[in-house]
């Protein structure tokens, strides 16, 4: 199912609100050069593979390259600001995401405004988070994970991919909520996470599933829980089933300069809705290393309701569990 762009989510308040349909509009000139995008995140990881997916899609589709360009660092802020500084012309696009949500809150001081500067294109993915460990960590559930944790506090290490991101504040939901004490490790993306985990590095992590599912079938990592169900990994439950209420995601998006002309984003969302309905993409998404729930044209709803106070309204959250934003982290590497 495709749908037009503004039908598409409005972020104002960090949820699935739809508007009403409107005509598409075709941009029959565009694009007539290469087109940058910015991936505000390391290569490698779950978000970095969807955007290499769908660019690739547009490359074929639209006649020009569609030219993936990581740009990390600063809790995705760096990459957020080299797209609003960009000429609104349709050249220049934003991979975002559930954390660009959090950061509207989270950073005191920020030189643009999310929600104003960033024009929503079209929702690409929704992808469950993972609760994992190392195969020597000697628990099978979440129960014996939590049990496990209360026994030896402030040994356990978790692992997120980055300071202040999605996965960060489900690691602080999951101590806050189960009355853990573990120490967080944060990494610079889902692929270093990834590799300290399977190394033992680090004893557990909150990581988006597409990053760990090939290590967890080949056994590498064993997976305790997920945000929410999904068919790739159907035996494994939900956090929620152990932790009644809850329930994180991560979503991501296409968003350009807020001044882009519409006829620029309209076609850039047809195109991305065929691509989402197309059965190819459909397959890859859902296999291997893009596993995650599609919500074509769109950005599901962020963690199923908590997103608002996750993103926007738990402050209180954030001061209790120092959540901190990048810049103001030291990354830690554990000893072996």
């Amino acid at each position: 199912m495709t749908l037009p762009r503004r039908q598409f989510l409005r972020l104002a308040t960090a949820a699935a609100i739809t508007l009403p349909a409107a005509p598409i509009a075709h941009a029959q000139s565009y694009p007539t050069r290469p087109v940058r995008w910015i991936v505000p995140y390391p290569a490698g990881g779950a978000t970095d593979l969807v955007a290499r997916l769908i660019g690739q899609w547009l490359s074929e589709r639209l006649g020009q390259q569609f030219i993936i360009e990581n740009r990390p660092g600063g809790g995705t802020n760096i990459g957020v600001q080299a797209v609003v500084n960009a000429p609104p012309d349709g050249y220049t696009l934003l991979f975002f995401g559930s954390t660009n949500a959090i950061n509207a809150t989270l950073y005191e001081s920020l030189p643009f405004n999310f929600l104003r500067d960033i024009a929503p294109v079209a929702g690409l993915v929704a992808l469950p988070m993972v609760l994992e460990v190392n195969p020597s960590v000697p628990v099978k559930t979440t129960t014996e994970f939590i049990a496990y944790a209360k026994a030896n506090p402030g040994k356990i290490t978790v692992a997120s991919f980055g300071a202040g991101t999605i996965s960060h504040l489900a690691i602080e939901l999951f101590k806050s909520t189960t009355g853990t004490d573990m120490v967080h490790v944060p990494y610079r993306g889902g692929a270093p996470l990834v590799t300290d985990l399977i190394s033992g590095q680090v004893n557990a992590a909150f990581d988006a599933l597409p990053s760990s599912l090939p290590h967890i079938r080949r056994g590498a990592l064993c997976a305790l829980a997920l945000t929410f169900r999904t068919d790739v990994l159907p035996d494994v439950p939900t956090i929620g089933d152990t932790v009644p209420g809850y329930e994180v995601s991560t979503w991501l998006g296409l968003g350009v300069p807020g001044a882009t002309p519409g006829a620029i984003i309209d076609t850039l969302n047809r195109e991305v809705n065929a691509g989402l309905a197309n059965p190819a993409i459909k397959a890859k998404l859902a296999g291997r290393r893009h596993a995650g729930d599609l919500h074509a044209g769109r950005v599901p709803r962020l963690c199923g309701g908590r997103d608002r106070e996750m993103g926007q309204g738990d402050q209180g959250l954030r001061r209790e569990a120092g959540v901190m934003p990048e810049r103001q982290v030291h990354f830690l590497r554990p000893s072996p």
